[in-house]
């Protein structure tokens, strides 16, 4: 976790001066490692194959300099797609009205695993979510992964956009 970090404030200036936010970093495998870079454009048009490779190019030379994976990886990099993670706070409140999933680091009411209406976040910091005909306050600092269900009007919402654009 701290690696990954470290790598998304090495490669976010970067990314953010070329158009591009940051979505997520996530250092997978033990032997055969994947460094996997989710990225969307700041002008909300989706992204393309070019898009991607002028970001892995980026990326690629800012990781030889400081070089901060000890083993070989391959690196990819993508869009975060229809059903993408919720990673940063203002994802909780963009996606506000669709069907996520949550899971926490620690049970919150014996629950560790939601599936439910986002709502958004409140005034605390906490993820609000009906889920089970209750409604939750989940602490996004016990929030170990989160991210939208694909639905039907998930599906309807992303081709507006894009017809949109």
């Amino acid at each position: 976790m701290e690696l990954e970090r470290r790598i998304a404030e090495m490669i976010e200036p970067s990314l953010d001066g070329m158009g591009y936010e940051l979505v997520r970093v996530q250092l997978q495998g033990r032997q055969n490692q994947v460094l996997q870079v989710m990225a969307e454009r700041k002008d909300g048009a989706g992204m393309t194959v070019e898009d991607c490779a002028d970001i892995s190019r980026q990326i690629s030379a800012l990781l030889d300099v400081d070089d901060p994976i000890e083993s070989a990886y391959s690196l990819e990099v993508s869009s975060p797609g229809i059903d993408r993670p919720l990673t940063r706070p203002k994802d909780f409140e963009t996606y506000a009205g669709f069907e996520a999933k949550l899971e926490t680091n620690e049970p919150l009411e014996g629950r560790k695993r939601f599936r439910g209406k986002l709502l958004g976040l409140d005034e605390h910091g906490c993820v609000k979510l009906v889920a089970d005909g209750a409604e939750w306050a989940v602490p996004l600092t016990i929030v170990k992964g989160a991210k939208l269900v694909l639905t039907d009007e998930l599906i309807a919402a992303a081709t507006q956009q894009q017809q949109q654009q």
